[in-house]
């Protein structure tokens, strides 16, 4: 089966330890059954802490230490299994993370989740997100579910039309699609919001200010409009019919202007997104409350 990538994709490389929000701390980390198989077969000095580090309670994961750091975390920020054994001793999480995958019925594509900074700042900086270029093969069944590529495509051929301001083009979306955004007030959103899961409550508060008002500065422009490329392009390619296409782009919309208001209020773009990723998308509960509404508002 082909594989298919932005064409930022192959410029990502983990930072390690230079990266501020690492992605072993916070998160459980659970083990997939073959790399199970290597933690228990493993022999060298450092395999013994592995197997005491493995909570094998449901889905066998790391137990996670104090602040919710990795065990295997050092205290550079680098990864100790790498170092004593190789990469190939990561778990798949370890290994793929942010990497996501879409069926299509052309192949799979693969991408970035914005919760990475790295993966961030490739996102917001790159202005060829319309590319899904061929990177190679990968396992897997072809896919004959609903084609969304000609939607997106729509999408994002609105999207990227410099010659039109950027508040037009939203709007012009959310025409073309039947998404109306009025349907709800910014207070209901607010409330949707303020009732979400969050793995840092001072989120909650921070999310509080969200508006749907279009008047952007103009330095927002172009980030926002990587942004909403990149929801787009995880969240609508699998839809399994053009009303769940709508429905997920109504989610990307909302995620677009939320991270327009918070950046307002004077954050940094960049951490503002990498925040919205963090908290709304990559829960699927905080991503279903949210989609929800646009099934019911139409």
């Amino acid at each position: 089966m082909k594989l298919y990538a932005p064409k930022y994709y192959k410029e990502f490389i983990c930072i390690a330890d230079k990266c501020q929000h690492s992605c072993c701390i916070g998160w459980e980390i659970d083990i997939d059954p073959d790399t199970m198989e290597k933690y228990t077969d493993a022999r060298c000095d450092y395999s013994d802490k592995i197997r005491e580090s493995i909570d094998t309670a449901d889905t066998p994961h790391f137990r996670l230490c104090a602040n919710e750091r990795c065990p295997h975390l050092d205290e550079q920020g680098l990864c100790r299994i790498i170092r004593k054994l190789g990469e190939e001793y990561l778990c798949d999480i370890c290994r793929e993370h942010p990497r996501f995958y879409n069926d299509t019925p052309r192949g799979k594509e693969v991408g970035l989740g914005m919760s990475c900074e790295e993966a961030c700042r490739l996102i917001l900086t790159s202005d060829d997100y319309c590319e899904i270029t061929e990177i190679g093969e990968i396992c897997g069944e072809e896919c004959d579910s609903f084609d969304t590529l000609p939607l997106r495509d729509k999408v994002y051929s609105i999207l990227s039309d410099g010659a039109v301001p950027y508040p037009e083009r939203i709007k012009k979306i959310h025409e073309e699609f039947g998404i109306s955004p009025s349907a709800l007030t910014d207070e209901d959103w607010r409330y949707l919001l303020d009732n979400l899961e969050y793995l840092d409550e001072s989120h909650r508060e921070l999310f509080a200010g969200y508006s749907s008002d279009l008047s952007t500065p103009a330095e927002f422009e172009l980030p926002l409009e990587r942004a909403l490329a990149y929801f787009i392009f995880r969240h609508c390619t699998e839809a399994e019919d053009a009303l769940e296409f709508r429905d997920a782009l109504g989610f990307c919309l909302l995620c677009e202007r939320l991270i327009a208001s918070v950046a307002k209020s004077g954050y940094e773009i960049f951490e503002v997104a990498r925040t919205v990723s963090e908290e709304i998308e990559y829960s699927e509960d905080n991503t279903e409350a949210i989609k929800i509404e646009f099934r019911f508002i139409g």
